[in-house]
């Protein structure tokens, strides 16, 4: 499974791959960017991805509109699955993200299990 991590700050990239692992996910690769625009610049290079996991806060391109502009990309773009990892865990954040065509969220800070129960319906 490749996994790409969009999150400006890159101990938080850090510490979601090993939250993967913990969680015993098969990660093959994972993939950083560093702000939503870096993470559409790597699936748009052809870059192909399983999963998608987003900060909301960053600088440049934020998360809700990384997934705005993923979900109206290219097919192969839309599928993938996209499960916002963010301290916004207000209802209306949550259903922002939803409504943008995020597939899920996992709040901060989390653990292993969070990221297995949140996750697992994706892995399928």
């Amino acid at each position: 499974m490749r996994v790409l991590i969009v999150d400006d700050s890159s101990v938080m990239r850090k510490i979601v791959a090993r939250g993967l692992r913990q969680a015993g996910f098969e990660i093959d690769d994972i993939v950083e960017a560093g702000n939503g625009q870096e993470g559409l610049d790597v699936l748009n290079s052809g870059v192909a991805v399983d999963l998608i996991l987003s900060d909301w806060n960053m600088p440049i391109m934020d998360g809700l509109t990384f997934v705005k502009s993923v979900r109206s990309g290219p097919h192969a773009i839309q599928s993938i699955p996209i499960v916002m990892v963010t301290t916004e865990g207000g209802e209306s954040k949550v259903e922002a993200a939803d409504s943008a065509g995020a597939n899920g969220h996992i709040k901060k800070p989390f653990t292993s299990e969070m990221l297995q129960e949140v996750l697992t319906k994706f892995m399928k």
